[in-house]
């Protein structure tokens, strides 16, 4: 169930796959999507998005019926494998090793699969063995005669591309150079190596192997040469072991055609074969799916479908050329809820072998959950029946939906830590990160427990670090995103970034946080510098518990404070108080409202492609308020400074009443530290508060507008009702411009009742998208 949670319809016996592969999980047949000329597909979505999960899910579904290899990319067992041979073995080498060994032993429809082909290549590499005597290059590929052939069945005709078992015979020929002095690298080992591949291969065997072979790059149609050079290329390391790499998967995937192809194949095999790429953002991911998306642009085709995961937006950056952000051409993209996939076809024109390798790219946006879903995981791991009507459910599946915006894991491991969790009176979605959770992947009822948020960090940010991230940086990447959770735009993140790394010999720029960022999968947003809200809700619960009383939380703030403090004076005090820097309306009969609340410009999908873009070209995350006093502002309410705030607010609201309300929302759009929250008191006004009326009703509006710009609790029609009441009496009090409150009230009353942010930005614009 967990692992189809909101892949369903991707999965099912119509869905996505089927038709890709040719072959429903039932085993029936299905017009195959795309071809001759297949695309590359990756699933694209930012951690917990369940790009590992879908590839499980395929091949739990459907290995029994077509020829089906899941393949880890990050796994590190592949250069453990190669470390004993690093002249003769790599990473690549192994894992393709591993993909035809496992076909080898294929029982499905058609039978076992075998690489005469791939296995002359990797035969020939053996000869860089470190000892590198006949002996031991025999020994080293003997490791791979296995996949040369199909065991012989009784009765059948096998069209064996050799003539008879190979067994021995690569050792029998070499060890004819028994006794003799070799150097490392013999050409004397190496030609009796190519002699024995060739000696025993059947006619037809041969006219592939030079078909193969003779195409290696500076063959020049010699066949004995290419493996040659194939071997040397290996050995040498760095860009030439990987275009010998390459070629050996292309070697692969020739011989998997070749099964299918030939006659028996035709009437035997159904379906098409796939290779599914997990942790394909890695560098072994990235070298493999260069290799064939290389291949298919100059024309070999292949009916192998590729599937493999990429962590950001745009499929990796090295799809696209090295074309800076703004003028790459996003590739063919499918969304399951748009419902039918995509037609896709490849350029024909006169630069399409020179395209980028994105116009072989499909990419599949992994979905976030519904809310329907999202509802339906939550009330299946409740333990009891619900007291009260419900209500302790519906304000968990409020808060799931929240903190998670749909993310799927993070809506498993919040909705697995609240199945027996009671959310407090007045309580913060936030509060729910506390709940107990058993540390996956343990058994039994005494596994430790740790408290849900702590588990979601493990695995959202340290067992998904950025693949470019430098060694030296690992241990602290988890506390810098913590203290940049406070952070709005690049230049905040700075001042914490410099202040957080300042015994540190190496240091991560905001920049450099943003492209790493970005290149893990997360979204940006032009206002926060964390962009994804639910990530920067994990964040801040850390931040307020990593010193006892909240106090790493405050120094941040203060740090902030103190600098904008400082900026603002040297700069000749408030800065921006005119206009919106964010496209607020310059007529005055705009209401309030739209040039307050609808300042920014969203213009972006849910899934973050526009900020993902912007944030790749260092755009989006700069200057993420109208004025440097606003900035200072928020980090004071904060920070403890709430009578400060209201100080300034009461002062600089006449005369200005529309600027005004675009600061009140900026200096309000904050998370409210841990503790006892008493902004709903304070805004009702129940909390005594001194001062003449124009400050006390500033006071209790700031204080229900940042119970409803917070974004993790529900407001609904009492908080409208009360944003209504004190904007109308603002709007009869005795100050020049008052009157333009009245339609603030109605436009923002309106906006709180529907749960709706007053002040939108691409993460809370998100977040009411998946409501």
């Amino acid at each position: 169930m967990c692992e189809e949670l909101g892949f369903e319809r991707l999965l099912d016996e119509e869905g996505f796959f089927a038709r890709l592969l040719g072959r429903a999980p039932s085993g029936a047949g299905r017009e195959p999507l795309y071809g001759p000329d297949l695309p590359v597909v990756l699933l694209t979505g930012g951690p917990g998005m369940g790009k590992g999960r879908l590839l499980r899910a395929v091949r739990d579904r459907f290995a029994a019926k077509v020829p089906l290899i899941h393949l880890d990319c990050a796994s590190p067992v592949y250069a453990d494998r190669a470390d004993p041979e690093p002249g003769a073995r790599s990473a690549a080498t192994e894992a393709l090793v591993e993909v035809a060994r496992r076909l080898c032993s294929w029982q499905g429809t058609g039978g076992s699969f075998a690489f005469p082909r791939f296995f002359a290549g990797v035969a020939m590499i053996a000869t860089g063995v470190a000892e590198g005597t006949p002996e031991a290059v025999a020994t080293e590929a003997e490791r791979y005669e296995g996949l040369a052939q199909k065991q012989r069945m009784r009765g059948l005709v096998t069209g064996d591309f050799w003539r008879g078992v190979l067994r021995g015979t690569i050792r029998n020929l070499l060890t004819t150079l028994s006794g003799q002095a070799f150097e490392t690298y013999s050409a004397a080992v190496s030609n009796a190596l190519v002699d024995a591949l060739f000696e025993r291969v059947a006619p037809r065997g041969r006219e592939e192997l030079e078909r193969i072979y003779g195409a290696y790059p500076g063959a020049a149609d010699q066949p004995r040469i290419g493996l040659r050079i194939l071997a040397a290329d290996f050995r040498a390391g760095g860009e030439a072991r990987e275009v010998a790499e390459s070629f050996l998967f292309r070697a692969l995937r020739e011989d998997l055609e070749a099964a299918y192809a030939s006659t028996s194949g035709w009437l035997r095999r159904v379906g098409r074969p796939g290779l599914l790429l997990d942790h394909a953002e890695s560098p072994l991911g990235e070298q493999m799916l260069r290799a064939v998306l290389t291949d298919r642009r100059a024309g070999q085709r292949d009916r192998v479908v590729i599937v493999g995961t990429a962590r950001r937006f745009d499929g990796g950056a090295f799809l696209h050329g090295g074309l800076p952000a703004q003028e790459v051409t996003p590739p063919a993209e499918y969304r399951p809820a748009d419902g039918a996939p995509p037609a896709w076809s490849r350029r024909t024109d006169a630069g399409a072998d020179r395209a980028p390798l994105a116009e072989g790219v499909l990419l599949l946006r992994m979905p976030l959950l519904t809310g329907d879903q999202l509802r339906r995981e939550t009330v299946r791991r409740q333990q009891r029946a619900e007291p009260e009507g419900g209500t302790n459910r519906r304000r968990i599946d409020a808060a799931v939906a929240r903190l998670s915006g749909g993310r799927p894991h993070t809506v498993i491991r919040l909705a697995e830590a609240a199945a027996g969790f009671r959310m407090p009176a007045d309580a913060n979605d936030r509060d729910i990160l506390d709940a107990p959770l058993p540390l996956p992947g343990l058994p039994g009822d005494d596994a430790p427990e740790h408290p849900v948020a702590e588990v979601l960090l493990r695995e959202l940010i340290l067992d998904q670090l950025p693949v470019r991230l430098p060694t030296e940086h690992h241990a602290h990447w988890l506390d810098l995103l913590t203290h940049l959770s406070v952070a709005h735009d690049t230049e905040c993140a700075d001042v914490l970034l410099r202040h957080h790394q300042s015994g540190h010999v190496h240091h991560l720029t905001a920049h450099h946080v943003s492209q790493l960022l970005t290149d893990t999968g997360w979204p940006s947003c032009e206002r926060h510098f964390i962009g994804d809200f639910g990530l920067r809700q994990l964040l801040v619960h850390r931040l307020y518990g990593l010193r006892p009383g909240g106090a790493a939380w405050y120094a941040d703030h203060h740090l902030l404070r103190d600098h904008y403090e400082r900026r603002a004076v040297g700069e000749g005090g408030v800065q921006g108080d005119g206009a919106s820097a964010h496209g607020a309306p310059a007529d005055g009969n705009s209401s309030v409202g739209a040039s307050a609340g609808g300042a920014s410009a969203i213009g972006n999908s849910a899934d973050g492609a526009s900020a993902d873009r912007n944030r790749a070209d260092g755009t989006s995350t700069d200057r993420a308020f109208r004025s440097l006093t606003a900035h200072r502002m928020n980090h004071h309410l904060v920070s403890g400074g709430a009578d400060d705030v209201v100080s300034h607010l009461a002062a600089t609201l006449p005369g200005r009443p529309r600027e005004w309300c675009a600061d009140l929302l900026e200096i309000a759009q904050a998370p409210y530290p841990g503790g006892a929250d008493a902004r709903r008191d304070r805004a009702q006004g129940l909390v005594a508060a001194d001062g003449p009326p124009l400050r006390r009703t500033v006071d209790q509006l700031l204080h229900a507008v940042w119970l409803c710009e917070e974004r993790t609790r529900p407001t609904g029609k009492e908080t409208a009702r009360t944003l209504a009441k004190l904007l109308d009496l603002l709007s009869i009090m005795d100050f020049e411009g008052a009157g333009r409150l009245s339609r603030t009230a109605t436009d923002w009353s309106g906006l709180a009742e529907n749960e709706q942010p007053l002040l939108r930005c691409t993460c809370t614009e998100q977040l009411r998208r998946r409501r």
